[in-house]
Order: structure tokens, then C-alpha cells, then sequence
């Protein structure tokens, strides 16, 4: 991807460095919280700290070199997702685009849905339209998931600037409802339309950036396809060990995410990201 030199968004707040972070928390851990999502709204720290350490005060520090790389590399992703929506929601859906914020932590953090952590994963806080991402995440997809590389990271910001996108178009707010007044496997059924609409979102962004921007090198889409692999539910629970159950899913399979992406960048429209129609039908 083509990201140096280019404008970051002014909307990005970056907390790294501050001195709060959280207690270890094992790889399965991780894939475990992953594979049970985060249900917005909700804190689900508890499950979080059944599974790690107590959080501990550690001192403030400098960011390192690598680190503030990867702050700019985050702040010039949000401001081609302010570019390409600004445009986008407008043309397409008749909705003024409103920017996110973005918030960097390291390791725990409070966010207006409640307890921010790092095996929470990346996630998006409708209570204020903020999307929170400790950016160490981006090792465990390299390292631990087998999916590495700039555009990879690139696709889980699309993806959860994607849910800001399905809150200022009324969707979030009716999903959420929805899940509430079901039983648990409907609702799990609800989550997964949602987490793959945000997939086709993130599709649609990477198309129009890339018309837009010129942004796209050769191997990016491969690596944003291969990330929507690694995150899709039944690849999470095999590398944690546990069985696939399909109606635990609250995210969707690795076909299933790799398909919607796809599906998104192909068409590069919003009518194309219909999920919950294509399910009825």
C-alpha cells in the first residue's frame, strides 16, 4: 500500500506511551475473546480478565520508532476512509458522512462502551462514533495469524470504520435492538450479517481508495482477503483449540469474510452490501 507522504487525519488521538497496560493474556485468549466478538454496547471485560492477568500501572514511555510509523500509517488509513465515505454516502445513500474518531491504546484503556483492552481486539464504539485499536494487534495478525502485511492492517480499520458507517445509516442501531429482543443463536445470526456488511464496507473502501488514490500495490488485495481468512469464526476456534459451531459464530466463517470483501471491492457500491437480504434470500 501506498501510504507515505500523504495526509493523516486529524481525528486520530493516540494514548500509547501513557503507562496503563494490561496483564498477559495468552494467544488463545486472544483468538477465544476474537471468536466471541465484541457485542457493541456491552463491556465484556470480565470475560477479558477471567482469561488474563490483573491490570497493572506500568510508567510512561516513549514511543519508538516503529510505533510512531505506525501511528502515521493509521492516521493516513483514516483520512482515505474520510475521503472515500465523505464522497461515497452521499452519492450513494443520500447520508452526510460524519468522520470517526480513532483511538490508539496500549494494552487497557476506557472507551464510552466500557473497558477497552487489547484481546478485546480492534473495535468500534457507537456511544462515540470512536473506533479503539491497540496497534499491537497488528503483531498477533502478523506473527501468530498468519496475516501480515500493511493493507491487511488497512482492512481491519475499513472494517470498523465500516460499523460507523452502518450507525449513521440507521443499521447498528435496528441490529442492536434486534439482538436484544432474540434468543441467542438469532442474535449470533444478526451479528454475523453485521460483521460481514462491515467486510463489504471495507471492500467498497479499498475499490474507491484506490480510484481515488492510486493507493493499491501489487499483493494488497491478496493480503486484505487473507485477513478476512484469518478473522473469519471457524478458523478462530480451530487455532484455539475448540470445535466449530456454526451457531456460536458472531463474525462469520473465513469463506464467508473473504466473500463479502470481495464482494465489496468488486462492486464498489452500497446496494451490493446487503446482507441481511441476501440471508432472506
Amino acid at each position: 500500500m501506498e501510504w507515505r507522504g500523504r495526509r493523516g487525519s486529524s481525528n486520530v488521538e493516540d494514548r500509547r506511551g501513557r503507562g496503563a497496560r494490561a496483564g498477559g493474556v495468552g494467544i488463545v485468549g486472544v483468538l477465544a475473546i476474537l471468536a466471541v466478538g465484541y457485542f457493541f454496547g456491552v463491556d465484556i471485560s470480565p470475560v477479558v480478565e477471567s482469561m488474563s492477568q490483573s491490570s497493572q500501572q506500568g510508567e510512561p514511555r516513549e514511543l519508538t520508532a516503529e510505533e510512531q510509523q505506525i501511528g502515521q500509517f493509521v492516521g493516513v488509513v483514516l483520512a482515505d476512509t474520510e475521503e472515500v465515505w465523505g464522497r461515497v454516502l452521499p452519492e450513494q445513500a443520500g447520508t452526510q458522512y460524519s468522520d470517526p474518531k480513532l483511538v490508539m491504546f496500549s494494552g487497557i484503556d476506557s472507551s464510552a462502551c466500557g473497558t477497552a483492552q487489547s484481546a478485546m481486539g480492534p473495535f468500534y464504539c457507537p456511544n462515540d462514533r470512536t473506533v479503539y485499536l491497540d496497534t499491537q494487534f497488528f503483531n498477533t495478525m502478523s506473527q501468530r495469524m498468519g496475516a501480515g502485511g500493511d493493507f491487511a492492517y488497512a482492512y481491519v480499520i475499513a472494517h470498523e470504520v465500516g460499523h460507523h458507517v452502518q450507525n449513521l445509516l440507521g443499521i447498528l442501531g435496528q441490529t442492536m435492538q434486534a439482538r436484544q429482543q432474540s434468543d441467542e443463536a438469532t442474535a449470533n445470526r444478526i451479528s454475523v450479517l453485521t460483521e460481514l456488511q462491515a467486510d463489504c464496507f471495507a471492500g467498497i473502501w479499498a475499490r474507491q481508495a484506490n480510484e481515488q488514490f492510486g493507493s493499491i500495490e501489487q499483493g494488497d488485495i491478496e493480503e486484505a482477503i487473507n485477513a478476512a481468512a484469518a478473522v473469519g469464526d471457524d478458523t478462530l476456534m480451530q487455532n484455539a483449540g475448540r470445535a466449530v459451531v456454526p451457531d456460536a459464530f458472531t463474525h462469520g466463517s473465513s469463506e464467508q469474510r473473504m466473500e463479502w470483501f470481495q464482494r465489496g471491492f468488486r462492486s464498489g457500491q452500497l446496494g451490493q452490501c446487503d446482507t441481511f437480504k441476501a440471508a432472506r434470500g
